[in-house]
């Protein structure tokens, strides 16, 4: 236990008996708490209103400014924040907006370019089928004019096998020649 030095070194008295608190028991029995005593409320009292006063003092002119101050500065933020993202959000729209268009335009031209090349595409073919068509139509002719050619020739060729196959039918036959003008006359006759 610890002893105050005042008490230390005065001594203490048979009908008078300190206890750690520094407070004289009478005898009464238990001491009584120091502030329910009623000889100390007025002092109590004036105590309470100089410390409310000053803590008052205290919160109106430092801690409500400054709690003031920061509310004010978040405020201000998440009003700039609002407008910054309400700014943003507009310019986001009108990026979407300007976006879908030039993909509208886009599909537009690329259509546009599609049916233009298709349209190119089939000229093309067209103008090749034609081509095709003449050379084919220029070749068939070539192949009738040799087949009329062919024909006329093996058909000349005919008469003349004709001819000499009469000559040598008649000569077989009858044993006898036949001159050459009849033997033509005579195929000529029957080829018509």
């Amino acid at each position: 236990m610890f002893v105050a030095p005042a008490y230390a070194q005065t001594p203490a008295t048979d009908a008078e008996t300190h206890t750690e608190t520094g407070v004289a028991d009478h005898g009464a029995g238990e001491p009584a708490f120091p502030p329910f005593e009623t000889e100390s409320y007025p002092s109590q009292l004036l105590w309470l209103a100089i410390t409310f006063g000053l803590f008052y003092l205290f919160l109106k002119k430092v801690a409500l400014p400054r709690i003031g101050s920061i509310l004010e500065v978040r405020r201000d933020r998440i009003a700039q924040d609002l407008d910054q993202a309400a700014r943003m959000k507009e310019e986001a729209d009108e990026a979407v907006a300007a976006y879908e268009q030039e993909l509208a335009d886009a599909r537009k031209k690329a259509g546009a370019i599609a049916q233009e090349a298709r349209d190119n595409a089939k000229a093309e073919a067209e103008a090749e089928r034609r081509e095709v068509e003449r050379s084919l139509d220029a070749k068939l002719g070539e192949a009738e004019a040799r087949i009329t050619e062919i024909k006329s020739a093996a058909l000349k060729d005919v008469g003349t096998i004709a001819e000499e196959t009469a000559g040598t039918i008649v000569q077989e036959l009858i044993g006898g020649t036949v001159d050459k003008k009849s033997l033509t006359a005579a195929v000529k006759a029957v080829g018509q």
